[in-house]
């Protein structure tokens, strides 16, 4: 069974992804997926439905100082088929809430130290990971129930877990995510669009 027969829904409806934000998160472990997910096209139509949850609707500071308004709260947020965890200062909301929508969600990806937060949750427990190089060692201390994974651009956890190593590994990742979803073909297109000449998605993950 494919992943998209799997969610549940159709062919015309939007994935549903929802994207984590807290404090300090790294622009672009969420922006780099996201461009990716609002590129990508089937039929002329949106493959993804993006929306950002956070523990209030409140703004909130990315790095660099940009001021982000999330559209959700880990109380309100819909259903999402997706959940994007990157970098950033995370919540005790937010981790419960990870661990809430963990065994519904088809696809659970962290991208950069946003694997620290899946860890946290014990989500990857058992499992496989990775994350952004410079924190490997931080990594393998904290977390020694899990198998990190030095030097993969992105590793497949489980059937719906997935982890990205830093900052652009996540747009490997998200492309990888929309092949799995709709075929090589969309995802080259989405590439070609974005201009991105990275080669990280093709590779198999693990």
């Amino acid at each position: 069974m494919s992943i998209l027969a799997a969610s549940g829904l159709s062919k015309t409806e939007p994935i549903p992804v929802a994207v984590v934000l807290t404090e300090g998160a790294t622009m672009i472990d969420f922006a780099g997926p996201w461009e990716v997910f609002q590129d990508a096209m089937v039929d002329d139509r949106a493959a993804f439905q993006l929306y950002t949850v956070s523990d209030a609707k409140a703004p909130i500071r990315t790095s660099g100082g940009m001021q982000v308004m999330p559209d959700y709260t880990f109380d309100d947020a819909p259903p999402p088929a997706i959940v994007v965890v990157g970098a950033q200062r995370g919540s005790p909301r937010m981790q419960q809430w990870l661990q809430q929508v963990a065994p519904r969600v088809k696809v659970l990806m962290s991208v950069c130290t946003g694997a620290f937060k899946l860890a946290a949750a014990g989500l990857l427990d058992g499992k496989k990971a990775t994350t952004h190089h410079d924190f490997f060692d931080e990594f393998e201390k904290r977390f020694p129930r899990v198998s990190l994974q030095r030097g993969s651009r992105f590793v497949q956890s489980s059937a719906t877990v997935f982890t990205a190593g830093g900052l652009t590994s996540g747009i490997d990742l998200a492309l990888h995510v929309v092949e799995v979803y709709f075929g090589r073909a969309v995802a080259e297109r989405t590439a070609k669009y974005m201009e991105y000449e990275g080669q990280g998605w093709l590779r198999t993950s693990g």
